[in-house]
């Protein structure tokens, strides 16, 4: 049966989809409100689908559903199913860490331990916690708080009364009360367990009042030593829980999700709130394969969190609304007051997360970071490729002396310097950067043109509106305009100015796009700087040592190479002179730098013995 019939057929019901490649795999798995309504929206024209959606029905051979009693259901089972197929097409996850759990273990004497390893028969997990330090804070607590077995001895109550065990030596240290040789019984050491648990689920100001009570009945029936221990857990858990972000004491349990969106992954942040306090947060990037919208990635979130952290609390919020709806849960996003502030905290978190995760793409997979670096620019420009060849231009003068432009040249997101190249303003007379930038471009363009070389896919011009303008024309003259984007980078705001949008084009501060157009313009300016430093350098020499009169092109070479420099020739003596460009120059250039009649005299006598009469004219 054809898949378009087999879609008429498909119950109008909440479930899960699964498409599948002509070899059986399973390439998409996908949620639907209504199975029949959703599996029909791909098989729709081509041109309505993004590209990569496109791409991935033309590959579907086959389909599979499942049937399920409610939407929430269908989120749960959507996240199973791809964590078991890992589809092609999917959100997947993009880290490949474990994290840590804390774990109260199955036994008669429980053990509470730090684990990576997930073994649901093993015992009563908590987490998975983000931090692995917090997770170790946790566990230190409790040591501090009670005293805990720690060691792998296997043994049960009645082995423990029947036959003690030799303590070691944690017992005569005071940690262990040695449960093994029967020195704490078995209720006792659960009464322990339980308040462990308690504050791992967020009791922790509960724990507080309740040691607080323990110890004034204690002391009121005079038992201080007994009064005393509870005091000291009292100030272990305030101590702790001081270090831990307390939100409000009226806001009671909730969960707090918010997701930032680069390109193609998200970066995701989770905040568990329990009491008034934030006892958990964990952040997670996530991958979009086709075209899906933000809120269906927020949603793939909220799954993977509830499936790893269990029941979610009766109430959450979201940085951005979504479409899903969980029974007894109310989803929404804050406008104000506290709980808008601890979404902004959690935003806070994810764009933290951000950060530091491109920052270890670039030292650990820079090309990944580069294409997303690239792709991150080509969707803020409306490019329809990646700007893989990028060229940035840039113009220097003082005074409109020395007029020179830079161009710098980026490939896959890296300076490509073989390719850089400078230029001496020919046609333009004055301080005019607006005609100058369009000098540059016919010569730089015309050139590639006839060479039959690549042109860029982008162009920054350093610069606003004017020489933007300028460069516009100048690609137009070459009828290149409508074969490259250009663009201009006004230093100012670092705003982005496109041809034709009255309107200049923001970037977040901290994106890696804007930081890559501002890496390419520094470039420019850099390169550029640079060649006029040296050309005015140049010039300041020759216009020195050639206004000199019988002074060439080669008698300045002769000049500099034997001197070094024209401030070493102004101060040189006679006879080096003469010795170097003859006498007549050497007079010349003392006469020029007028270092005196009786000087001149007085070397030419200590040259030659006897002033020779051709220079007697000179001297008069």
């Amino acid at each position: 049966m054809d898949i378009r019939e087999r879609i008429r057929l498909l119950p109008n019901a909440p479930g899960v989809y699964r498409f599948l490649d002509e070899t059986g795999q399973v390439i998409y798995v996908g949620k639907a409100k209504s199975l029949r309504n959703r599996v029909a929206q791909y098989f729709v024209p081509r041109e309505r689908l993004t590209r990569k959606t496109a791409l991935m029905v033309s590959r579907i051979a086959d389909l599979q559903h499942t049937v399920v009693d409610s939407e929430a259901d269908a989120l749960l089972l959507e996240n199973n199913l791809i964590k078991q197929y890992k589809p092609k097409y999917n959100i997947l996850l993009k880290d490949s860490k474990t994290y840590p759990w804390i774990c109260v273990t199955n036994e008669d004497f429980p053990r509470v331990l730090l684990t990576r390893k997930f073994v649901k028969s093993a015992g009563i997990y908590f987490g998975p916690y983000s931090s692995a330090g917090y997770a170790r804070s946790l566990i230190e607590l409790f040591e501090n708080l009670y005293p805990l077995r720690d060691c792998r001895r296997k043994f049960t109550a009645e082995d423990a009364a029947k036959k003690p065990l030799r303590p070691c030596l944690n017992f005569h240290t005071g940690k262990c009360k040695a449960p093994c040789a029967g020195g704490i019984s078995k209720e006792e050491y659960g009464d322990n367990i339980s308040e462990i648990i308690r504050l791992l689920k967020g009791g922790g100001r509960e724990m507080i009042r309740l040691h607080t009570r323990r110890m004034q009945d204690a002391a009121s029936r005079l038992a201080f030593e007994e009064a005393e221990t509870y005091r000291q857990k009292a100030e272990l858990l305030r101590k702790h829980y001081g270090k831990s972000l307390i939100v409000s004491a009226d806001i009671a349990d909730l969960d707090v999700f918010s997701m930032i969106f680069d390109g193609f992954t998200g970066y995701g942040n989770y905040l568990r709130v329990r009491q008034g306090c934030i006892i958990q947060s964990m952040n997670l990037a996530m991958k979009m394969n086709i075209e899906e919208d933000e809120a269906e990635m927020l949603e793939m979130f909220i799954a993977e969190i509830a499936s790893s952290f269990g029941e979610l609390s009766k109430e959450i919020l979201v940085s951005q609304p979504v479409g899903m709806e969980l029974p007894g849960i109310e989803i929404h996003v804050p406008q104000r007051g506290e709980k808008a502030g601890l979404l902004e905290l959690s935003r806070k978190n994810a764009a933290a997360f951000r950060f530091d995760q491109l920052k270890q793409d670039e030292h650990s997979n820079p090309e990944e970071y580069h294409e997303k670096v690239m792709e991150q620019l080509r969707s803020a420009l409306g490019m329809e490729k990646l700007p893989r060849h990028i060229e940035c231009f840039d113009n220097s003068n003082i005074q409109g002396t020395n007029p020179v432009a830079s161009c710098v040249v980026f490939r896959d997101g890296k300076p490509s310097k073989a390719d850089y190249r400078h230029f001496n303003i020919k046609t333009v007379v004055g301080a005019n950067d607006f005609a100058s930038m369009k000098e540059v471009l016919n010569r730089r363009y015309s050139r590639l043109m006839r060479e039959g070389a690549e042109l860029p896919d982008l162009i920054v011009i350093d610069g606003g509106k004017g020489q933007l303008s300028f460069a516009c024309e100048a690609l137009a003259e070459l009828g290149i305009l409508e074969k490259v984007k250009v663009v201009g980078l006004a230093k100012r705001l670092e705003e982005i100015i496109v041809p034709g949008d009255p309107y200049p084009l923001f970037l977040d501060k901290n994106s890696s796009a804007l930081k890559l157009m501002m890496q390419i313009r520094d470039e420019a300016h850099r390169f550029g700087i640079t060649h006029h430093r040296n050309r005015r350098s140049k010039s300041q020499i020759e216009s020195r040592l050639r206004d000199i009169p019988g002074v060439g092109e080669k008698t300045e070479e002769a000049l500099l190479r034997h001197f070094g420099s024209a401030q070493r020739v102004s101060k040189a003596t006679y006879e080096d002179l003469a010795a170097t460009v003859g006498k007549s120059v050497a007079q010349k250039i003392l006469k020029f730098y007028g270092r005196g009649l009786l000087a001149v005299l007085f070397a030419v006598f200590l040259f030659s013995r006897t002033v020779p009469a051709s220079v007697l004219p000179w001297l008069l």
